[in-house]
């Protein structure tokens, strides 16, 4: 997938389209409610997308249930396509997570994910996110994707 094709919006935009907590995640580094949000829990084989460029971010193979009320994911789809910058927000000192081309406040990554899996938690606000199922990979564009599932593109 090219990086060209992931193009961010102005802000009059993308207060359009966006929902008021998918604005305050990505724009303002806001965080939504554990146990609130649309993927914490959520099961369907597919990717994860940047909300605001369609960057793809996370697989639901690398998803996995932390206990923390947000989507958690042991690594991105490819280290390249985020940034990570140091946060020194709430008296605390973290790592904050970022999505390359759109440069979306996605959430945080911490150390403590399965040892087995390289140890890290991508702990991510469901409102950074899209889903894009499995089967519609190849129709939204994303059919480079469908290998990672073991679906050929003819299924």
């Amino acid at each position: 997938m090219t990086q060209d094709k992931f193009i961010k919006s102005d802000k009059i935009e993308l207060k359009k389209r966006l929902t008021p907590i998918q604005y305050r995640v990505t724009q303002e580094n806001g965080t939504e409610p554990p146990f609130q949000n649309e993927f914490w829990n959520h099961k369907e084989e597919g990717i994860y997308v940047d909300v605001v460029t369609g960057e793809p971010l996370f697989t639901s193979k690398d998803k996995f249930d932390s206990g923390c009320g947000w989507p958690s994911f042991t690594k991105p789809i490819e280290r390249s396509i985020i940034k990570e910058k140091a946060d020194f927000s709430h008296n605390m000192h973290r790592i904050e997570v970022r999505s390359k081309e759109g440069d979306s406040h996605l959430g945080h990554v911490f150390n403590d994910g399965p040892k087995e899996k390289g140890g890290l938690r991508y702990c991510i606000n469901s409102a950074a996110l899209r889903f894009i199922s499995v089967q519609n990979l190849e129709k939204e564009g994303y059919g480079e994707y469908l290998e990672l599932f073991s679906v050929k593109k003819d299924e």
